[in-house]
């Protein structure tokens, strides 16, 4: 392949933002801000009733983050198609990844809890809010291992449906890297193995009209200031399409490398 790839390849150039373009910028991070901050007493309060009612499950407040995640794309002018079906199966979802914005996208889409590297936890304001939503926070390493499949087991059997990102990090968004099989693992344990299902999803963002391809992604050395100024700024709508593949039965494949493969190979059929 010639040329560059993603990781040495340098992050687009964006435009200069107008005078307009700040004060759009301005108005919509109020509102988003205003938003989260207004749901989140009302998410707080089901949570605390869920815990006395149903401990650790989240009947009513895991709908919060869907109305927040719907109405942050309206708000920022991402027109959001869906193509196939979230899966009814118990299990977890797999998706690429290349931008911040993935998150509301993929929230927005279906009730799902995310699965996050341990420092996200620690970050101000992103971490308490990433733990309010339940979040699962991991470390990938395998000296872990037995103590995340704990943490999976437990989850999934409540019928939580997880969401992690097998790239190991975000993208350009114009193409998938190879998953990484470690989190796959905690899906072959015998008790469960036989009961669950791997959905792949692939996430494709079409930039504003006269923007860079690359518009959306947030990596390499791009500042999340920059990313988060450019896209609350621009005035044009954008468009994501998110594509849900059949489900994959994790009791149709011999290991986790057999099936982060094949759901790597699906969710890159759509780039």
């Amino acid at each position: 392949m010639s040329g560059p790839t993603w990781e040495s390849a340098k992050p687009p150039r964006f435009a200069d933002i107008s005078i307009f373009g700040y004060v759009l910028a301005a108005l919509r991070a109020i509102i988003l801000v205003s938003l989260i901050f207004i749901c989140m007493p009302f998410m707080l309060i089901c949570r605390f009733c869920e815990r006395l009612l149903v401990g650790a499950q989240r009947p009513i407040s895991s709908f919060f983050p869907r109305f927040v995640s719907r109405n942050a794309l309206r708000l920022l002018g991402i027109k959001l198609k869906i193509s196939g079906e979230p899966m009814l199966n118990n299990g977890a979802i797999v998706a690429n990844h290349s931008s911040w914005l993935d998150i509301f996208v993929l929230n927005a889409c279906q009730r799902v809890f995310f699965v996050s590297k341990a420092e996200v936890a620690k970050w101000p304001g992103i971490g308490a809010m990433a733990k309010a939503t339940g979040t699962v926070f991991i470390n990938r390493n395998r000296a872990e291992a037995a103590k995340q499949k704990e943490v999976f087991n437990s989850r999934l059997t409540m019928g939580h449906k997880l969401l992690f990102f097998p790239e190991g990090t975000s993208t350009d968004g114009q193409q998938v890297i190879p998953f990484k099989s470690t989190l796959f693992a905690a899906f072959f344990a015998p008790e469960i193995k036989n009961n669950l299902y791997i959905q792949p999803v692939s996430v494709k963002y079409i930039a504003p009209l006269g923007q860079d391809d690359r518009f959306y992604a947030w990596w390499g050395d791009l500042e999340l200031s920059q990313s988060l100024r450019s896209v609350l700024s621009v005035w044009r709508r954008g468009k994501v399409e998110v594509t849900f593949h059949a489900p994959l039965p994790i009791s149709q494949f011999q290991n986790r490398k057999e099936i982060a493969l094949q759901a790597e190979e699906t969710v890159r059929s759509v780039f």
